[in-house]
């Protein structure tokens, strides 16, 4: 944390680039500038089935990228929650999205999410981006507690969320919604900011 935020108590996410070697994690927002821009990158990542099914970014409907990224800004200038744009650090293409965002941020807990893109996946990005920022947010925001929450189905989440040293905590009956109506169990990993870090 700075002097102020930890003068005033108060923990905030300050836009930054996360640099993980193959990859950045950049803010979303209207000036990120992704190949072909980023509204079309938008709209192709909430077609992807998987994305689709598993994450909120087409939940409601047709993704607006006018309203996400607006969001995404909104919640930036606010301190209250970061969201990355996962990009390729060779063309900048976009791979996929990383989020930590405060579920309670009195009392120091966050959640963080992501998605990838199909062709990212495979190279153990989601696990990557969500150690990264979990540790960013641990070190610098003041993080107490990380929750991850996934469907019982998602057997892919489970295993980022395993890789990344979030344990199992239990399962979540009729718990969220994936944008169909119907409330699905979850399962609930989380890691604290004194579990060490083993990458």
């Amino acid at each position: 944390m700075t002097t102020s935020d930890t003068g005033t108590g108060r923990r905030l996410f300050r836009p930054t680039v996360l640099d993980l070697g193959d990859a950045l994690l950049r803010p979303w927002g209207r000036s990120l500038a992704l190949p072909g821009g980023v509204g079309p990158a938008l709209v192709a990542a909430a077609a992807d089935p998987d994305i689709a099914r598993w994450s909120s970014l087409a939940a409601v409907g047709p993704v607006d990228p006018e309203a996400y990224l607006d969001r995404c800004e909104s919640l930036w200038a606010d301190g209250g929650a970061a969201a990355f744009a996962i990009t390729d650090a060779a063309d900048g293409s976009l791979c996929g999205n990383a989020y930590l965002g405060w579920t309670d941020r009195d009392d120091g807990v966050a959640m963080v999410g992501y998605w990838l893109l199909a062709a990212a996946r495979g190279r153990g990005l989601a696990t990557r981006a969500a150690t990264a920022v979990t540790r960013w947010g641990v070190e610098h925001a003041g993080v107490r507690r990380v929750e991850l929450y996934h469907a019982v189905a998602n057997a892919g989440s489970c295993r980022v969320a395993e890789r990344a040293g979030f344990p199992y905590e239990g399962t979540l009956r009729g718990s969220y919604t994936y944008g169909g109506g119907v409330y699905t169990d979850e399962h609930l990993h989380a890691r604290l900011a004194s579990d060490p870090f083993t990458d």
